[in-house]
This record gives C-alpha cells, sequence and structure tokens, in this order.
C-alpha cells in the first residue's frame, strides 16, 4: 500500500502541511464569526498569505465535508458577462452564503462571493458549457436544507437574467468582510533601493531611501477570454483601439498585456503566433496613479476578442475611439 504520509516525512512537507492546516482554521473561524469563505480566501491570496492550489482543498474541508452545504453542479447555459443584477441582488441576501467555484481550464479555479464585484471582474467572462459548483450554506443561523436548495436554484435563475419570485427567505442585513490594509504598491518604473542600515551599536535606524522615480499601482492580472474561432488580425486591431481609448482618456494609466506569464509588448505578436484560440485566456493588467475603469476595459477587450470586434473598428485608422 502506498504510504500517503510520505509528504510528512520531510521537514519541508512536514511544514506545508503545517501552515496549511493553519490556513484552515483560520477561515474556519471567518466562516463561524457570519464571513463569507471566498471573500477570506481571495483576502488571504491578494496578500500571498495563500496559493491558489489550496483554494480547492479548503472548500471541500470546509464547506462540503464540515458544513455540509448545499452543492449544486452547473453547465453554463450561455456566457455570462454582465453580472450587475447578480451583485445587487444577492448583496441583500445575507442570511445565506453562496460560493460559486468556476473553473476555467487555462485560467484556473476562482472562488466568487456573488455579491463582491471585485471577485467578479477577476473571473469575467464565464464561459459558455465550462463547469461551476454553486455551494450554499446558512450565514449564522441554522437554515433548513429546502431553503438553501431553493437559494441555489434561484442564484441559477439570477445569473441567466430571470426574475426570482421571492427571495424573502435569504434576505437580511448581510455581514461584509473587510480585508487589511493593503501594503504600499511596488515600484513600477523603477527598483527599489535598499534601506540605510544604522551602524552597529546606534540606537536609530536610517529610514529606507526613496525610490527613484515615481511609484506606480499595478492591478493583479485580468483575464479575458477568447470567443472568437481564433484571435485574428481583426481582434488585434479591435484591441488596439480599445487600448488607444483608454489611453487617450487616461494619459498616466498604461495597460500591460501577458500571455502564458510572459509579458506580451507587441499585440500582433498575438495573432502571429497563430495559437491563440477560441477559449483561452489572455491576460492584461494595468499601471500606473489613480486606476480607474478597469472593468470597463475588461469588458471591451472581451468584446474585441469575440466575434463581435468589427464595431471598433468603424471610422478612420488613427481615429481615437470615445469608450471611457
Amino acid at each position: 500500500m502506498e504510504n500517503t504520509l510520505n509528504l510528512l516525512s520531510r521537514r519541508a512537507g512536514f511544514n506545508a502541511a503545517l501552515r496549511h492546516f493553519k490556513s484552515v482554521n483560520a477561515f474556519a473561524a471567518d466562516v463561524a464569526d457570519g464571513f463569507n469563505l471566498a471573500d477570506s480566501v481571495n483576502d488571504a491570496i491578494e496578500d500571498g498569505s495563500l496559493d491558489r492550489y489550496q483554494v480547492r482543498s479548503i472548500l471541500n474541508a470546509l464547506l462540503v465535508d464540515k458544513l455540509d452545504y448545499v452543492c449544486l453542479p452547473h453547465n453554463l447555459e450561455r456566457t455570462i458577462e454582465d453580472v450587475d443584477d447578480v451583485i445587487d441582488v444577492t448583496s441583500k441576501w445575507g442570511k445565506v452564503h453562496i460560493v460559486v467555484c468556476y473553473y476555467h481550464p487555462q485560467a484556473g479555479l476562482y472562488a466568487i462571493n456573488p455579491a463582491n464585484e471585485a471577485h467578479w471582474d477577476d473571473a469575467l467572462p464565464l464561459v459558455h458549457d465550462e463547469y461551476c459548483l454553486i455551494l450554499v450554506g446558512p450565514a449564522v443561523e441554522r437554515l433548513d436544507r429546502d431553503v438553501l436548495e431553493s437559494a441555489a436554484s434561484d442564484f441559477v435563475k439570477l445569473l441567466y437574467g430571470r426574475k426570482v419570485k421571492s427571495d424573502t427567505a435569504y434576505r437580511a442585513p448581510r455581514k461584509v468582510y473587510e480585508s487589511a490594509p493593503p501594503p504600499p504598491p511596488p515600484s513600477y518604473d523603477a527598483p527599489r533601493k535598499p534601506a540605510a542600515v544604522a551602524p552597529t551599536g546606534s540606537s536609530t535606524t536610517a529610514p529606507a531611501a526613496p525610490p527613484a522615480g515615481g511609484r506606480r499601482a499595478i492591478t493583479p492580472k485580468y483575464s479575458v477570454v477568447v470567443t472568437n474561432e481564433l484571435f485574428h488580425n481583426g481582434n488585434v486591431e479591435a484591441w488596439k483601439k480599445v487600448i488607444a481609448s483608454y489611453r487617450n482618456k487616461y494619459a498616466g494609466l498604461d495597460v500591460l498585456i501577458w500571455y502564458e506569464n510572459e509579458r506580451i509588448n507587441d499585440i500582433n505578436s498575438l495573432f502571429k503566433w497563430g495559437k491563440v484560440k477560441h477559449g483561452t485566456p489572455i491576460m492584461f493588467s494595468v499601471a500606473g496613479e489613480n486606476i480607474a475603469d478597469v472593468r470597463k476595459l475588461q469588458r471591451y477587450l472581451y468584446e474585441g476578442a469575440s466575434p463581435r470586434f468589427e464595431a471598433f473598428l468603424k471610422g478612420g485608422i488613427d481615429r481615437v475611439l470615445d469608450l471611457f
């Protein structure tokens, strides 16, 4: 029989398992305090204290095995691009916790609290025929299982823009998870200079030298899934138009394109490689100060990577579109 404890036989494996167990216990406390697990998990990923590969086991251990959440597997009947109504309605469902586990074969697993707009920003669009698992449990008070099953079914209706007849069984003030204050943004334009170290015996510490040049924040990488049969020259030109419009509106911001963890300096190369096909994610991030309209940019880039790209190609070659 294979020894399933081999991982623990070495110090590195033992310490990794111990850190994971401590994380699970911390998240269990968050859920017991009335918070949605997706909020605390995503916050831990953002601050670097949790790796994304750990999310699946944490969700299963806490929500499925320990708390016996209702599980509703679902294959998407169409691509989901707009979730404004979903956010608005579920933000009032304070009696239930909903966690949407959306798995994209290239981008990986997303754990989404549907009332949290930031979670959707990372995951949208949800692609037609892809698999998701909807987990529903009580926020604090015990709820009958038929209420939880009804909430899961009603959530699917919301996802497709349908109306829910009555949601009074789920309505209550929602407890909002407050993230820890974010660390200072990393330097983008220039590497940081190391802090000066006080001489031995000195009672004071010299302050760190300020970095040369300005400091610009960088957003996380957002996914844009190609829904055209191929990301061809028309899609490339549409993206150029969208990005030019964004830069025209926000002169101090820069749009960075990533593919397979590689920075793309020339968008034309995505077409020339001939391998960016339907269902493949292209990532982007925005760098600069006072970052704005990232969600709108993501929507326009998604349209530009779809069969509807021609809407951005109207007008002269040098014409800058008024999109933002």
